[in-house]
């Protein structure tokens, strides 16, 4: 079967007759007889058949061609992205010295009849240093740090907070070392003085001081009911924590914080006590990679000629930075070679090299000649016999390292001490390469936007190239983002959902490392005097209530499970809506959907009523009931609360 035809150029013989009386329109107004008679649009329509006949023509081109010009274009196919996830060692027990988790350990989910295992490598050393408890703190709203560490040591009790607890009182436990990306374990006696408030949602925030400040912990566990009875509680340091000095005292501090209470969340009427503490760390966070390491690979000996080509064993190359370590050997030793887009910036003494990493393909610099004879070299050529190698790249990436939390629990590299390992977020980021009908999709809009962002599909375009593991992206046009000189781009993260295929809304809301990469790739592209803003689309809450009637004999529970499945499909930022392709930014929500929605659930028998409300994803708060949730140009949906209540047998 031969290759499909590419459509290089869609435009036919009339289209070209067309635009040349347009531009003659524009250029030369007194030419006011268009009429076929016209020996003037004679010429147009013979050139017009030319052209027709060199479009059809180039369209008979083969792919293999097609990539071959694109390439000479400076387009080539985007190469796979490796998914990444934060991985957490757990400990069998708090060690006497510091353990290292090294680079490159090895982790993977469970292999089973069905599925293949996928394995992370982690990027960088893990440093788990044991700590201990050396100072406690109380600070009450206004005033100063308070030293209390005798009082608790001494198993004497301690308020924690002021007698009638306010948001801002806060109790600061001060560890012997720093503890950045560890999980570090409090040991807490308490008497049960904190009454008024829900062991399961206390106005408690946990918080380590950074270089960058105070940032919130995660709190894996906390089995002391906001501070009402003895018990641990769990948190996961953040990357950064540093020992500092507060007053006179320095130490690496963790405090827990009195905040604001939620409507309707009750709030501490008397402060909670401390009668002892202890600290010790259990565990840590490394970064893990879904790609493999290559390490030291010989490419071969340089021939000492300009434009030399070399290829890498295990393509695709995995983007990183750097994505490609290469060295020369150049007689004293080994010499770092860079990798860069193109050669414009390179002269003769500059050592780069131009990496193709969707075929692993490396290129020299070329010799090229100039107009008035000279011949100017693009990059430096190594010596004749210089041995080339791979000193380190990555190989692999792909959606299928996309795995939700929790999936995540082999240990394939053995290190003592470690107990158990597991994923508390889903992998994102991995994405398949770029296919040849895909790069033609994309070739004309990145040669019409060259290089630049104008209109909104331009910085759609550009922001897509500076993150291609975005999900979605959209730009509002002015007449719907109501700012004349304001650029607002809209970026939703790739999510992989939890097992049962439910996104939680923390998912999408894109990180600060991901709009700060877009933001740098996009200022340098804008024309002068746009305001550029990058950030996460207005997220509207939808909870639904729907009652339905189920056939005779068919389970109730199995009716109801479809009828939440069938919502959340339907209702999903990104794989939801009409088309299945994400819901569209401002469509509006009509509850004569979801009845649509619900009757195609197998067993259901009639769908008696559905309730549609907004709500805040945030809060909780729920508006009142309507028919239509309308939605602003910059918005999207986000199913939240839903509830189905199935009725049997009648």
């Amino acid at each position: 079967m031969p290759l499909p035809a590419p459509n290089l150029d869609d435009r036919r013989f009339q289209q070209f007759v067309d635009d040349a009386k347009r531009y003659i329109q524009q250029r030369c107004p007194e030419w006011s007889d268009h009429n076929v008679s016209d020996p003037g649009v004679t010429l147009i329509e013979a050139v017009a058949y030319m052209a027709d006949q060199v479009v059809y023509r180039l369209n008979r081109v083969p792919d293999k061609n097609y990539l071959a010009f694109l390439d000479l274009l400076g387009i080539t196919l985007f190469p796979p992205a490796a998914s990444r996830v934060d991985v957490t060692f757990w400990m069998s027990a708090p060690q006497p010295e510091a353990l290292v988790v090294p680079v490159g350990t090895e982790v993977s989910t469970e292999r089973t009849d069905t599925e293949v295992a996928i394995s992370f490598a982690t990027e960088n050393d893990l440093v788990i240093p044991p700590c201990e408890l050396q100072l406690v703190l109380r600070q009450v709203t206004g005033g100063a740090p308070e030293d209390r560490t005798q009082e608790v040591l001494s198993e004497r009790d301690v308020s924690a907070f002021s007698a009638e607890p306010r948001a801002g009182d806060m109790v600061l436990f001060g560890l012997s070392v720093a503890v950045p990306n560890c999980a570090v374990v409090l040991e807490l006696d308490s008497r049960v003085d904190g009454v008024g408030v829900d062991p399961r949602q206390p106005p408690l925030r946990w918080e380590a001081l950074t270089s960058r400040g105070w940032q919130p912990c995660e709190v894996a566990e906390d089995s002391t009911g906001g501070l009402n009875r003895t018990g641990q509680v769990i948190l996961h340091v953040p990357d950064g924590h540093t020992r500092s000095r507060l007053g006179q005292q320095e130490a690496g501090w963790l405090r827990c914080q009195v905040t604001e209470p939620k409507v309707g969340q009750p709030f501490y009427s008397v402060s909670p006590t401390l009668r002892s503490a202890t600290a010790f760390t259990i565990g840590g966070t490394a970064r893990a990679v879904h790609a493999d390491d290559i390490h030291n690979e010989i490419l071969g000996e340089a021939e000492g000629v300009p434009g030399q080509r070399m290829q890498l064993s295990r393509p695709p190359v995995v983007l990183g930075e750097p994505s490609l370590l290469l060295e020369v050997s150049d007689g004293d030793g080994w010499r770092p070679w860079e990798v860069v887009d193109n050669f414009a910036a390179s002269d003769a003494r500059s050592p780069h090299v131009r990496l193709d990493a969707t075929t692993g393909e490396i290129t020299f610099g070329p010799a090229v000649r100039e107009p008035d004879g000279s011949v100017r070299q693009y990059g430096a050529v190594p010596l004749k016999g210089s041995v080339v190698r791979a000193t380190r790249y990555r190989s692999g990436g792909g959606r299928t390292g996309n795995v939700s939390r929790g999936t995540v629990r082999v240990l394939r590299s053995s290190i003592p001490s470690i107990a158990r390992v597991e994923n508390r977020e889903g992998a994102r980021g991995g994405l398949d390469g770029e296919t040849i009908d895909e790069a033609k999709v994309r070739a004309p809009i990145t040669l019409r936007a060259q290089d630049r962002a104008v209109t909104p599909r331009d910085y759609e375009e550009l922001t897509q190239r500076a993150a291609p593991e975005v999900a979605r992206i959209a730009c509002p046009t002015v007449r719907e983002s109501g700012n004349e000189n304001a650029v607002r781009v809209l970026v939703v993260p790739q999510a992989v959902p939890d097992i049962g295929g439910r996104l939680r809304f923390e998912q999408l809301v894109p990180g600060d490392e991901l709009l700060a990469r877009i933001t740098r790739y996009l200022e340098d592209r804008r024309p002068l005097g746009v305001r550029l803003s990058v950030g996460p689309p207005f997220y509207q809450g939808v909870s639904v209530q729907a009652t339905m009637h189920s056939f005779r004999g068919v389970s109730s529970q199995q009716v109801r499970a479809g009828a939440l499945d069938a919502l959340y499909e339907y209702l999903d930022p990104l794989t939801g809506g009409p088309q299945g392709d994400g819901w569209p930014f401002g469509r509006p929500l009509a509850a004569g959907e979801l009845f649509a929605a619900l009757q195609r659930v197998p067993g259901v028998e009639l769908v008696d009523e559905v309730q549609l409300f907004p709500a805040d994803p945030l809060t909780g708060r729920r508006a009142d009931q309507t028919d239509r949730i309308d939605l602003a140009p910059v918005a999207l949906l986000f199913p939240f609360d839903l509830r189905v209540r199935v009725i049997g047998d009648r």
